[in-house]
């Protein structure tokens, strides 16, 4: 089989001169340790591993290779820069794990050879339809299953709260969260909190096979591997989702007022209960429980039916086949 070009690489800019980002990094490692993966790594990790499972083989940042071979398909996964910084001349598959938007690269379609701009979900496709539904493709990334699979341990709380608030916190902590502890606390329910950002992958391995299920906070997600992890590992999810605005500062309101964005994209009866805030938290905690207490969800199911590394990697497999035979 053939295999597929692969592109992605973190920035490493150097900062104060020409290449101090390699004692900067050394001195980093030695002080903090390994560093945390964001989410754009995790969703070209997750490719690639969704790859090697499917047997697949690939190319990492084979620049010579690609040059000499510009009748092939180059998959930049990420980030910008990536794109940016190096001539293209073959056909492009780029995304899902970019900062790109309308607004600010209008005509990146005509600047660089891309054929595909694959999005990790449907409301980030209508955000991009300047550039032209044809140009675009829906691509999640798969959940790691086997990783992320329900634990026998013993649990020690009811919910797990995952806090990814990222904007307006102060004011979020006031008028959501600390609101909801309360309501918890009144029913007598016990739960432990976790904030993104705060803990490496092992700890909230650990904290999930602690609970029964959870609640999901997070204003919008362009897919969420987060709390598709959990759904994945058998937890239920009584999930916050306001709808609304896409809410990133940098953007919002001056320059891109676009919705209705989603918490959780990807979703359906058997992952848990939606709330849209704290005023129908209480009936929608209720609802839940009595569902859950039914065993009317299948949290780990719906990822095992749509969302697995196998699954999502071939669909990037078809696009590049797509693209291969069209050029061709």
């Amino acid at each position: 089989m053939k295999a597929i070009n692969i592109f992605y690489s973190e920035p490493d800019p150097d900062r104060w001169f020409k290449l101090d980002r390699y004692p900067r990094n050394l001195v980093r490692r030695l002080y903090r340790g390994k560093p945390v993966r964001g989410g754009h790594y995790m969703m070209y990790y997750n490719l690639v591993k969704g790859l090697i499972k499917l047997g697949i083989p690939y190319r990492l940042n084979d620049y010579k290779y690609i040059k000499k071979h510009n009748d092939e398909v180059a998959w930049i996964i990420g980030k910008d820069h990536v794109l940016f910084e190096n001539e293209w001349k073959c056909p492009i598959v780029f995304g899902p794990a970019f900062g790109i938007n309308p607004l600010v690269n209008p005509d990146i379609l005509k600047e660089f050879p891309i054929k595909k701009i694959v999005v990790p979900g449907l409301w980030v496709e209508e955000m991009f339809l300047s550039y032209g539904k044809e140009n675009l493709e829906i691509g999640p990334v798969g959940i790691d299953t086997d990783l992320w699979a329900p634990a026998g341990r013993e649990k020690k709380y009811q919910f797990l709260i995952y806090n990814k608030i990222r904007w307006e916190q102060e004011t979020m902590q006031q008028n959501l969260v600390n609101p909801i502890l309360t309501e918890l606390t009144k029913r007598n329910i016990s739960y432990i909190e976790i904030k993104y950002g705060t803990y490496k992958p092992e700890y909230l391995k650990q904290v999930i096979g602690e609970c029964w299920f959870s609640i999901f906070l997070c204003e919008h997600e362009t897919q969420g591997l987060a709390y598709q992890q959990i759904l994945s590992s058998g937890l239920p999810i009584l999930a916050w989702d306001r709808g609304g605005y896409w809410q990133d500062p940098s953007w919002f309101p001056d320059k891109i007022m676009f919705r209705p964005v989603s918490s959780v994209p990807y979703w359906d009866k058997n992952c848990g209960v939606k709330f849209s805030s704290f005023a129908d938290f209480g009936l929608k905690l209720s609802v839940f429980l009595e569902l859950y207490v039914a065993k009317q969800f299948k949290p780990r199911e719906y990822i095992l039916q749509n969302l697995t590394l196998e699954k999502c990697a071939a669909k990037y497999v078809e696009i590049i086949a797509s693209i291969e035979n069209v050029t061709h």
